[in-house]
């Protein structure tokens, strides 16, 4: 795949991926700002804050995925946040990817919105 088509993957991955969010969390997710790897430019972020400021995603849309070099683009460029990685490859569903030393982290960072959206 050439240089070209291979970003238009990974910008359409970013939309798809934020639309996918979008409806499983009921919340508003988009493309993030591409900066070049900064805290301040994850592929995918969200309108609310709290979230926003507490994790960071890394949207992987290609059939093979080096995940320790994914993971490690997201931990360089997640600052204080928990790095997710969120990868898709043709005809499989999207996965997230969080190191097991942030698991808490996430959960913790999730429960909010978690809680608006179970009927316990």
């Amino acid at each position: 795949m050439s240089g070209k088509m291979s970003k238009n993957k990974g910008k359409r991955g970013e939309r798809e991926l934020a639309n996918k969010l979008s409806k499983l969390w009921s919340i508003p997710f988009s493309r993030g700002q591409q900066y070049k790897g900064s805290p301040d430019s994850p592929d995918v972020t969200t309108s609310d804050f709290e979230l926003s400021r507490a994790i960071h995603i890394e949207c992987k849309r290609v059939e093979q995925l080096s995940l320790y070099k994914a993971l490690e683009q997201a931990s360089k460029d997640a600052g204080d946040r928990v790095p997710i990685v969120m990868h898709r490859r043709n005809g499989k569903d999207w996965v997230a990817v969080v190191e097991l030393d942030r698991l808490l982290d996430l959960v913790v960072a999730l429960k909010d919105i978690a809680e608006d959206q179970v009927p316990w």
